[in-house]
């Protein structure tokens, strides 16, 4: 028998039957979380609904047939989505009755209960349970929730009643009713669950997105939409660190559409006018000398307003893709809230489908309280004109009507990613690269690989990442806790890690005391020498490329390159020379900067700081931002020594593939690489004539 296996076995056994015999729940301490070491005197999850079978004996039956049931009597922590007898029952009756089913009656033998197909059974249990504790003050905003199927289940408030539905559909009647092992949630519908993927998903939305679905069959853009999930490679030694590993990359999309309503508001009423009107947007895109979008014109691509629609170089193909992202971002996830200060816009960064570009995400109380925006275009971001602020608003104007284009909140679901209708017509014009994002771009490293988002690993929790890893937590050198271990072809379009498993990358998610831009960071083991495909920037031109570090003793010491990025590290070019992040930063209380890299505490200045922000550049570094603090302290960045940002190069970057790699230069196997975001910054926004940067 696994040993391994057999010492998991025992301590769950130990924690059900807390046997006395104090050795034994001594040897399995480091398997189980002692908080789940309890007798249960209260209700378990199971007994909760087995005690009232009057309203959940249908549901209990099916947890039964899928082995759920021994599992919610166990020590854990879960959060338990339980339909109603009536609500199973209506479920059941519309599977037996599905026309449009592959298989008919969707495999069940019977209109009932026992009609149920053990994969059935197996499906809809996992899907109404999460290894960890949601409370209804959790999900107030909108959460996204994954489930143990594997699958994601969203919150949102009903506009009617301000109860909480989960995917729009299944009203939360009953909440946070706690039991000894997690809590139960009460649900008026079984909870809805697409199998279909994106595209099949917009053809069940006739009333929605007939016009959009006619022009991914003309382009044949369906078959780049199809994608799952792939198989990785677990490391050899990952049974070594015990740290959660995934064993597949998952893989999606999000679309952003514009509803037929939407479409006939901007004159488009079929087809041959969506057609026309792509004809008219990106026909002179990538002309010589005129055109804005670089990738194609550096390329000496001809755009075609043909029939050639499945072509990447036609303008409705073109439309189509920069309405697509390679990644499944619930509405929830299209910005980031976790330690910014207070009254600053939400924002991120998503690459597109087409080829080198990127759409922006926003949310800020200027543009509209609680709303998501795409693409809003305000003059002079990320720059000002007062000192630690983020300028005034006559600086900060809406340019030529372009206030972005609101995200509706429909969360529509599909298999292998999400739709999300829009308000607008979607488009890469030049006013995007030029204005939108001709800004400081400020990126989570996290951000930078697809499939974290697509698998809910960007900023988790640390008890979803332990659930993920049945409870365990590992331990590397000086690294311990609930890491995810990367695999070396975990994302090959984004990550290179040229050491394969000696290069151990770890990602750690967000605390309340890190100094940690959204909280989580990257760290690394072993020797390390990885590359990163970095965000396109929009246009060709000079540009910075910073890293927000916080230093200590075990960070290490890197050197930097530049570089297309193959699997040749000789043709990646050596930025300046290594950079020690070991360093400890002087605070001197009179206001003297630091030696090695020009910082002192702003606010002992009487200009705040920028002066010295101007030393501090000619030495390389700056200090963090004002923009965010710890999750539980209320300090900006900027006024601690601990996080700093590091100007990495400053380069002429061309609208294409460009990778950045950091490779340790020490020996030994006792430094912690840290990775925490990213910052391209235009010539425009940092050495802007009129303006300076804003601190934030």
């Amino acid at each position: 028998m696994n040993t391994s296996l057999y010492h998991k076995f025992a301590c769950r056994l130990a924690a059900l039957l807390m046997l006395p015999t104090l050795l034994f729940v001594a040897s399995c301490k480091e398997d189980i979380d002692e908080g789940n070491l309890y007798t249960f005197k209260g209700e378990t999850v199971e007994s909760y609904l087995a005690n009232r079978p009057d309203s959940f004996s249908n549901f209990n039956y099916i947890l039964k047939r899928a082995g759920m049931d021994k599992i919610l009597s166990a020590y854990g922590t879960y959060t338990c989505f339980a339909p109603t007898n009536d609500a199973v029952t209506a479920y059941v009756d519309s599977l037996y009755d599905d026309t449009s089913a592959k298989i008919e009656h969707n495999g069940m033998t019977e209109r009932s209960l026992e009609g149920l197909s053990d994969s059935l059974c197996n499906d809809i249990a996992k899907f109404h349970l999460a290894s960890s504790e949601v409370m209804a003050i959790n999900m107030q905003n909108g959460m996204t929730i994954r489930t143990m199927l594997g699958r994601d289940v969203n919150t949102s408030i009903d506009s009617v009643s301000g109860n909480t539905l989960v995917n729009a559909y299944s009203l939360i009647t009953k909440m946070d009713n706690e039991v000894e092992n997690g809590v139960v949630h009460v649900i008026d519908n079984v909870i809805r669950r697409s199998n279909l993927l994106v595209t099949g998903e917009m053809s069940s939305h006739p009333d929605l997105f007939t016009i959009w679905k006619a022009a991914i069959d003309l382009t044949g853009l369906e078959d780049s939409l199809s994608d799952i999930e792939r198989n990785v490679t677990v490391p050899s030694n990952a049974a070594t660190y015990k740290f959660y590993c995934p064993e597949k990359a998952i893989l999606g999309y999000t679309i952003f559409a514009e509803t037929d309503e939407v479409l006939r508001e901007n004159g488009i009423n079929n087809l041959q006018d969506l057609i026309s009107y792509a004809n008219s947007i990106y026909e002179h895109c990538a002309d010589a000398g005129s055109g804005w979008y670089d990738y194609y014109r550096d390329k000496g691509v001809r755009v075609s307003t043909g029939d050639d629609y499945q072509s990447p170089y036609n303008c409705l193909n073109m439309f189509l893709r920069y309405h697509v992202v390679k990644c499944r971002v619930p509405y929830s996830k299209l910005v980031t809230s976790y330690n910014e200060v207070n009254s600053v816009p939400l924002y991120d960064y998503f690459e597109t489908m087409l080829p080198m570009t990127m759409i922006k995400t926003l949310r800020s109380a200027k543009a509209g309280a609680g709303k998501i925006f795409l693409n809003r275009y305000e003059a002079n971001n990320t720059m000002t004109d007062q000192v630690a602020s983020l300028g005034s608003t006559s600086m900060h104007q809406v340019v030529n009507g372009h206030a972005g284009i609101e995200v509706q909140k429909d969360n529509i679901q599909a298999l292998n990613g999400y739709i999300h209708p829009i308000n607008g017509m979607l488009t890469y014009e030049e006013w995007v690269p030029k204005g939108v994002l001709n800004e400081r771009i400020r990126m989570d490293f996290c951000a930078l690989i697809p499939e974290m988002m697509s698998a809910s690993l960007r900023c988790p929790t640390y008890a979803e990442v332990k659930a993920l890893n049945n409870g365990v937590s590992g331990s590397d050198g000086n690294l311990n806790g609930d890491y995810v271990r990367i695999p070396t072809d975990f994302s090959p379009e984004h990550l290179m890690l040229y050491n394969g498993e000696n290069t151990r990358l770890l990602y750690l998610p967000a605390s309340t005391n890190w100094f940690n831009y959204e909280g989580d960071e990257f760290n690394g083991k072993g020797t390390y020498d990885v590359a990163f495909r970095l965000p396109p920037v929009p246009s060709d031109g000079v540009y910075e490329i910073r890293l927000g570090l916080s230093t200590n003793s075990n960070r290490g010491m890197y050197q930097f390159y530049l570089g297309e990025g193959t699997n040749n590290r000789t043709k990646m070019e050596a930025l300046d020379i290594p950079v020690d992040e070991r360093i400890a930063i002087s605070s001197n209380q009179d206001g003297t900067p630091d030696v090695t890299t020009g910082w002192c505490l702003y606010t002992l200045l009487e200009d705040l700081g920028v002066e010295s922000d101007k030393s501090m550049r000619n030495l390389g570094w700056m200090r963090g931002p004002l923009y965010f603090t710890t999750k539980a302290g209320t300090t900006p960045m900027r006024a601690l020594t601990n996080n700093v940002r590091r100007i990495v190069t400053r380069h002429n970057l061309k609208q294409g593939d460009n990778w950045l790699r950091i490779k340790s230069v020490l020996e030994g196997d006792q430094w912690q690489p840290y990775l925490d975001y990213i910052e391209i910054v235009p010539a425009y926004v940092y050495n802007n004539s009129r303006y300076l940067e804003d601190m934030y």
